[in-house]
């Protein structure tokens, strides 16, 4: 029994021992596993506020993210705002064009009216003083129209519905009509017009053109008090060089450049013919800008300006409407020896009363027989089978079934080669496009009376 006891005590002092081995071993092993914690710390932190700090650096990693997911979200719908916003604002500035358009078009009729009215007043044999009263009137008119038409035209180009319809054309059929009308305009002023002619054929946009050029004549003619103008071009290696200089008091260096600003004008004309709404060179710096067609402008004080657009040359063999050159150095009033016009037929379709009678007292007056109705079947009545030489025809006709290219073109099937003229206050590239398309002019509202009349004289000579 004594011995069993011994044994069993041997046991448990081996037992002992060995938990005491396996104790020590345990230690050593936590106490490596602590200074490796530790030694991956920072100096003088603890293990626990290593992990507190690893924490609470997770929480406000946390914090921020969902802090900047809300402003992100808060960002959008600023964004979506403002989105809605310039499309609200593009939408108001479209309808506004529109309206302008609109209002622009209902205004032309009259106004159109009034100018042939005034124009065929001119033609006939009045008391020195009537004819005064009647330039008044017209260039009264002629003011009206430049106004709304600047008006219109930066509404479209800030809308940027104005787009351009590029076609060849000989240069003179646009400097030609510009070199008369603005000869009698220089000549109300007391001042000449000196035009040098050209034969080249260039590659733009006609009507646009004519609107820079156009500008560029009126400034000169506002700011000239005396002297002359001139208006002619210049072969250049990358294009024509259309320019208009004049003898006025020049422009000073440092508003050569305002001037081509919106509302900016050149100060020295202070005198009551200085009308506008400086608003001229604004709109030429806009339609050269989109048609890539450079302006420059020099200037002297004292001596004069000289402004200019370079247009492009066409390619060669292009085709276009073009007059001889013996005709171009003439002025209209002489182009012709024995007048086209006088006694040929012309049909006019429109179905404003106003624009009838007023188109009919001016064709009138240049000579011509003049066919005018509201319909293709009343103007046929009232023609007795007599063939027309050249048909006018508005665009936009009250009935809506037909516009004018298409009711000219189902004409010109039943009288082929009749030469044709569409005239319309729609400013629209498209439009004067599928008039050149289907071999037809355009003519935009209101009508420039003598325009009109060297265009026709044009047709018929070529006609014959």
């Amino acid at each position: 029994m004594a011995l069993f006891q011994l044994a069993a005590d041997s046991d448990t002092a081996q037992d002992n021992a060995t938990l005491r081995e396996e104790n020590r071993r345990l230690r050593k092993v936590c106490q490596a596993l602590m200074e490796r914690v530790e030694s991956g710390a920072s100096p003088n932190s603890a293990p626990y506020a290593a992990f507190e700090r690893s924490v609470l650096l997770a929480e406000q990693v946390r914090e921020r993210t969902d802090a900047l997911h809300r402003t992100l979200d808060e960002l959008s719908q600023v964004n979506a705002r403002l989105l809605a916003a310039n499309a609200e604002a593009e939408a108001a500035n479209l309808s506004k064009t529109k309206f302008l358009a609109a209002v622009s078009h209902d205004l032309l009729q009259p106004l159109n009216a009034a100018r042939l009215f005034a124009s065929a007043l001119e033609t006939h044999a009045l008391p020195e003083s009537s004819q005064v009263l009647v330039g008044h009137i017209g260039r009264s008119l002629k003011d009206v129209e430049g106004l709304l038409g600047t008006l219109v035209d930066i509404s479209r180009l800030d809308a940027g519905v104005l787009h351009a319809d590029k076609a060849p054309f000989a240069v003179s059929t646009l400097l030609d009509a510009l070199a008369e009308e603005y000869r009698q305009v220089a000549a109300v002023r007391g001042l000449t017009l000196h035009y040098v002619p050209s034969s080249v054929v260039v590659d733009s946009d006609l009507a646009l053109v004519a609107r820079v050029v156009r500008n560029f004549l009126s400034n000169a003619v506002r700011y000239t008090e005396h002297g002359h103008l001139l208006l002619g071009c210049r072969r250049r290696a990358n294009g024509l060089e259309i320019m208009v200089g004049d003898t006025g008091p020049g422009i000073p260096e440092p508003q050569r450049q305002a001037i081509f600003l919106e509302f900016r004008r050149a100060n020295q004309s202070q005198s009551s013919h200085s009308r506008g709404l400086g608003l001229g060179l604004a709109i030429v710096d806009r339609i050269s800008t989109m048609l890539e067609h450079p302006v420059s402008l020099t200037s002297q004080l004292g001596r004069g300006s000289l402004f200019s657009v370079l247009v492009p040359y066409a390619a060669p063999n292009a085709g276009a409407s073009t007059v001889t050159h013996a005709q171009k150095a003439l002025p209209a009033s002489e182009r012709w020896q024995d007048d086209p016009l006088q006694g040929c037929v012309v049909w006019v379709i429109d179905d404003d009363p106003a624009i009838i009678e007023g188109m009919q007292a001016l064709l009138g007056s240049w000579g011509c027989r003049v066919r005018a109705a509201a319909t293709v079947s009343a103007l046929e009545a009232a023609s007795d089978g007599e063939r027309p030489a050249v048909l006018l025809v508005d665009y936009h006709l009250g009935d809506h079934r037909e516009n004018g290219i298409d009711l000219a073109a189902r004409l010109r099937r039943r009288y082929p080669g009749l030469a044709t003229v569409v005239i319309t206050a729609n400013h629209e590239a498209s439009l004067k496009r599928a008039a050149r398309e289907a071999g037809m002019h355009c003519l935009l509202k209101p009508l420039k009376p003598l325009r009109l009349k060297m265009l026709l004289g044009t047709l018929l000579e070529n006609h014959a």
